[in-house]
């Protein structure tokens, strides 16, 4: 059947566009046999296109060849035996073309309101719930003050400066003469009930490095019944309190 349909080449959009228009002039649904009907009509066109570069031609030479593809399988006496998880052609077209045709219509539609000026959009979602402010117009300088002051009466008084500013006063050699002392009567002493008195992280810590001390001078010993358990503190072969510990 020779067609009359035309294609206006400068906004041409592309082969997906010409099937489309093929389809939509001979008023049928997008399906195989769509498809199949107007392979022909689309190689006709596919031949009145100017001479262009090979890549702009590229995407109607595969949608040709996808197209004789559908037409051939349909005029076998039976349908193709596909492999598993192989895809029809014609199915895959024909969803892509419903998928070209859902964004030519939000396009159409979309120029048709910039031509009309009309750039506003609906809201299609509830207006977000705005929170009441505090009406503050009523009151003056002196009122403000007057409430500041009220608050800030209720509130303990914070440390001084001086209290704010001044170091912790815990000292690793105060530390390692407190466990000698623990240790003098003989027995061993849990490291956790060391930490049990701690007051604050840094009196932990420096609990720790004076255990390593003692250690390390082999004036105590560290042991474990097995890993993770609780570190037993006893005396070690260098026990002796020296002047400098003793006195310090």
């Amino acid at each position: 059947m020779e067609s009359e349909y035309s294609v206006d080449l400068p906004v041409f959009e592309g082969p997906l566009d010409l099937l489309l228009r093929l389809i939509e002039q001979e008023q049928l649904d997008i399906t195989t046999v769509a498809l199949a009907q107007v392979t022909d009509q689309f190689l006709v066109h596919l031949e009145r296109i100017p001479e262009k570069p090979a890549a702009e031609l590229a995407g109607f030479l595969v949608v040709a060849a996808r197209l004789l593809q559908i037409k051939s399988e349909a005029l076998l006496p039976r349908p193709p035996e596909r492999e598993p998880g192989e895809e029809d052609p014609a199915e895959a077209l024909a969803r892509q073309l419903l998928l070209y045709r859902q964004f030519k219509e939000a396009a159409t539609e979309l120029a048709s309101r910039e031509e009309a000026g009309a750039r506003t959009y609906l809201r299609l979602t509830r207006e977000p719930p705005v929170e009441e402010q505090l009406d503050l117009g009523g009151l003056g300088l002196e009122e403000l003050r007057a409430a500041m002051m009220e608050a800030l009466a209720g509130m303990p008084e914070g440390p001084t400066l001086e209290q704010a500013a001044a170091p912790p006063k815990i000292r690793i050699r105060d530390k390692v003469r407190w466990i000698m002392d623990l240790l003098s009567s003989g027995e061993h002493v849990s490291f956790n009930s060391l930490l049990s008195s701690a007051a604050s992280r840094l009196d932990v810590v420096v609990s720790f490095l004076a255990m390593l001390e003692l250690v390390k001078d082999r004036k105590v010993v560290a042991s474990q019944t097995e890993p993770f358990a609780d570190i037993e503190l006893s005396q070690g072969p260098n026990w002796e309190v020296s002047p400098l510990e003793r006195d310090g």
